[in-house]
C-alpha cells in the first residue's frame, strides 16, 4: 500500500508540486509558502525600522534651523543640502525599498573663496553625528605617481572615525578645490595629465561607491602598510570650489579659463550652472554624473560679514569676549567697528575666512597689554581701532568695586 503523499496546509500544493515540504506533528508548509511568509515579516521589519528612523532623523527644516546657527546667508544652498542630507541617510537605513533601489547622491558646491563652503560640510557632519574629514584635491594624483593616491581621503576619514570601520563608512567627506582637477585644455600640457583627468578617474569609484583596500596609517599603499577594506556605498562626498569663470566673483582679475572664450565666459555667467557647463569647464561628464546635486553660494554682502563676525554660536567676537573675560575684562566692538572690518574683507577679497586675520592684526596688542593694565574693567574697539590706529575706549573698577 503507498504512503498517502503529503500537501501543503496552507495553500494545499502537493509535495511534487513544490520543491520541498516542511513538516511537523499536525501540519505540513511548502518552501513557496515559507518564502511569502519571510518576504511578509521583512517587510513589516523594516516599515518598523524606517518609522523609527523618521523619528529621529532630522527633517530638512530642522536641519537648516541647525545650519543658521552656524552658517549665515546662503539659504538657497541650505535648503538643497539640507533634503541630500535628509534623503541619504534614509537611504543608508533602506538601500532597497519596496524592492526599489536608492542611489547615492553626492554633493557639489560652487561658490567664491570664503562663502561657506567648508563651513557648511562640516555642519552637515555635526547635526548627523558622523565622522568628517576633508581633502584637498590639488594634493591628489593619478596613482603611481609622486602625491597622494585617492584613497588617503579615506583614510583621513578612518582616522577621524578613531579607526571604526563602521562608523568610518557613514561618515561625511569634503573634497575642497575640486575645480583644480579640471582637464587641461590640449596645448596647457605635454605629458599625462596626472593631477587633472586622472585624478577625476582615480575619483569615480570611491564616488559612486566601491570596496576599496585603504591604508591605515599614511598615505601610500605598499607591502608593509597594514589595510583594510572599506566600502563608500554610504559615504557622503561633498565637493567644493570657486570655479573662477562659471561662479560669479568680482574680487577676482581671473574672469576666464583656458578652453573658453570671454564671450563664452560672460554667457555661462549669467546662467545657471548645469552639468554642461561643468563639462565645458573640464570636468569629464562621468564625473560629473556621480554628483548630482549642485548648490550655489553666493558671495557675502556687508551686512552678512557683519552678522558672521558676532551671531553664530562659535561667532569670532565671542571667541575674543571669552578670552578676555577669562581675565576679567569685558570686551566690546561698536556696530560701525564690525562694519569696518567686515568692509576690509570684501576691499580684500578674501570672503568670511579672512576676517579672523584682520582681527588677529588689531587685537594683538590688545591682547598683550590689556591682561597687565590694572583695574581694567572693559575694552571697547571702536571704528577707529579698526582704519585709523587708534587707542580703544578702557574703563576701570572704582576703589569701591576693587575692594569688592
Amino acid at each position: 500500500m503507498s504512503k498517502e503523499e503529503k500537501s501543503c496546509s496552507f495553500c494545499g500544493r502537493k509535495q511534487s508540486e513544490v520543491k520541498k515540504i516542511f513538516s511537523s506533528e499536525h501540519c505540513t508548509i511548502c518552501n513557496e509558502c515559507v518564502n511569502t511568509c519571510s518576504t511578509i515579516l521583512v517587510k513589516e521589519v523594516k516599515k518598523e525600522q524606517y518609522k523609527q528612523l523618521n523619528q529621529t532623523l532630522p527633517k530638512p527644516d530642522k536641519i537648516v534651523e541647525f545650519l543658521d546657527q552656524y552658517v549665515i546667508g546662503q539659504e538657497e544652498a541650505k535648503k538643497v543640502l539640507s533634503v541630500a542630507l535628509y534623503n541619504h541617510y534614509k537611504r543608508i537605513e533602506n538601500p532597497v525599498y519596496d524592492n526599489v533601489e536608492l542611489e547615492k547622491s553626492n554633493i557639489l558646491l560652487l561658490g567664491p573663496t570664503g562663502s561657506g563652503k567648508t563651513l557648511i560640510a562640516k555642519s552637515l557632519s555635526k547635526i548627523m553625528n558622523v565622522p568628517f574629514a576633508v581633502a584637498d584635491a590639488t594634493a591628489l594624483t593619478e596613482a603611481g605617481y609622486v602625491g597622494e593616491d585617492v584613497e588617503s581621503i579615506l583614510s583621513r576619514l578612518l582616522g577621524a572615525a578613531n579607526f571604526d570601520i563602521e562608523l568610518a563608512q557613514r561618515g561625511i567627506i569634503y573634497i575642497d578645490e575640486i575645480d583644480k582637477i579640471a582637464r587641461k585644455g590640449e596645448n596647457s600640457t605635454l605629458g599625462r595629465d596626472v593631477s587633472g583627468e586622472g585624478v577625476q578617474q582615480g575619483l569615480l569609484k570611491i564616488l559612486e561607491g566601491a570596496e576599496v583596500y585603504v591604508p591605515v596609517k599614511g598615505s601610500r599603499k605598499n607591502s608593509t602598510t597594514e589595510t583594510v577594506l572599506f566600502d563608500t556605498s554610504h559615504i557622503l562626498f561633498v565637493c567644493g570650489g570657486a570655479f573662477v569663470g562659471l561662479v560669479q566673483d568680482k574680487n577676482t582679475k581671473k574672469s576666464n579659463k583656458v578652453g573658453f572664450s570671454k564671450a563664452d565666459a560672460k554667457k555661462i555667467k549669467t546662467k545657471k550652472i548645469d552639468s554642461r557647463s561643468l563639462v565645458h569647464y573640464g570636468m569629464i561628464p562621468e564625473f560629473i554624473g556621480r554628483i548630482p546635486i549642485i548648490a550655489e553660494l553666493k558671495e557675502l554682502d556687508k551686512e552678512q560679514m557683519v552678522r558672521i563676525l558676532k551671531e553664530p554660536n562659535n561667532a569670532l567676537i565671542k571667541q575674543f569676549q571669552a578670552l578676555f573675560d577669562m581675565d576679567g575684562i569685558e570686551l566690546e566692538f561698536e556696530e560701525k567697528a564690525l562694519e569696518a572690518i567686515a568692509q576690509k574683507a570684501i576691499d580684500k577679497g578674501v570672503g568670511a575666512r579672512g576676517l579672523r586675520g584682520i582681527i588677529e592684526e588689531f587685537m594683538l596688542p590688545l591682547q598683550y597689554s590689556c591682561p597687565s593694565m590694572e583695574n581694567l574693567k572693559s575694552c571697547t574697539v571702536t571704528e577707529g581701532v579698526i582704519n585709523e590706529d587708534a587707542e580703544p575706549i578702557y574703563s576701570y573698577n572704582t576703589k569701591e568695586e576693587e575692594a569688592s
